[in-house]
């Protein structure tokens, strides 16, 4: 199988490369300028579209897959050049939300006889499993994160962004634009230590358009800032560098654990 792998920003490509290289697929990987951190193989600019298709055309690659985080603010960018097809893709998508463009521009490409298949099955091996993971949340915690697990959802619907942080069963952040890392930071200006982070995924989650993950880096910040526990969908949350991520949760004492969708009706939707 080849696939070409339109990578963005963090770690989410290169997991996705891997997995999909020992499955025996070719992967050609796609980097966007001043976005991509994996190697490429090759490269086209913000805006360009019709190259990108040409370039995916001509070497015979109509599998895409996109991973990896695209920042919204981008596309308000003064200096950002769009070319004809990019142009038409943002008049043609019915607002600017990041998942309302892809959609668009998956239509577009699927028009010129692209295909976007499923990328998790090489990825589920990644995925954040059901019930405590590492150590045990305070009781506290724990009511904060089955408490905030229907916010969360709700907000991760409305495509604002799927984390969100809790203490003390009070919202503190929403990720939006700034992304996971900023709004965890901005929570401990807000209210210092002890508060926990939630992140979830859509109710209708296209894994083709994004997947929501956390990794080392998270974890790693979270122990900065003293943030207790962290509350994962299970079955839909990435763990980056998996085992790696686990390891460093236990090493800082940060507990984490996967809620399933039943956490909604909770307290019966405690993990077991």
């Amino acid at each position: 199988m080849k696939i070409a792998l339109i990578a963005g920003k963090g770690d989410l490509p290169e997991a996705f490369l891997k997995g999909a290289i020992s499955s025996g697929a070719d992967v050609l990987v796609v980097g966007i300028n001043g976005i991509t951190t994996l190697r490429s193989d090759i490269k086209v600019a913000p805006g360009e579209v019709a190259k990108l298709v040409s370039l995916l055309e001509g070497v015979g690659y109509k599998d895409v897959v996109l991973l990896g985080k695209f920042e919204p603010k981008d596309l308000f960018l003064p200096i950002l050049r769009l070319d004809s097809l990019a142009t038409e893709i943002l008049r043609s998508s019915p607002d600017k939300r990041p998942k309302t463009i892809i959609e668009t521009f998956m239509k577009k490409l699927e028009a010129l006889g692209f295909s976007f298949p499923d990328p998790m099955p090489f990825l589920k091996e990644l995925l954040c499993p059901k019930g405590q993971i590492v150590g045990e949340p305070s009781s506290e915690a724990l009511e904060d994160g089955v408490w905030g697990f229907k916010i969360a959802k709700e907000v991760a619907q409305m495509d604002i962004g799927q984390t969100i942080t809790v203490k003390q069963k009070s919202i503190i952040a929403v990720e939006a634009m700034e992304g996971t890392q900023e709004s965890i930071k901005r929570s401990a200006k807000l209210v210092g230590r002890g508060f926990r982070v939630i992140k979830v995924a859509r109710k209708t989650q296209d894994p083709r358009i994004d997947m929501p993950a956390i990794g080392p880096k998270t974890i790693k910040l979270m122990a900065k800032v003293r943030a207790d526990a962290i509350f994962l969908e299970s079955d839909k949350v990435i763990l980056i560098e998996k085992e790696k991520t686990i390891k460093l949760a236990a090493r800082y004492c940060v507990a984490m654990l996967g809620l399933c969708s039943n956490a909604l009706d909770a307290p019966s939707g405690l993990p077991s």
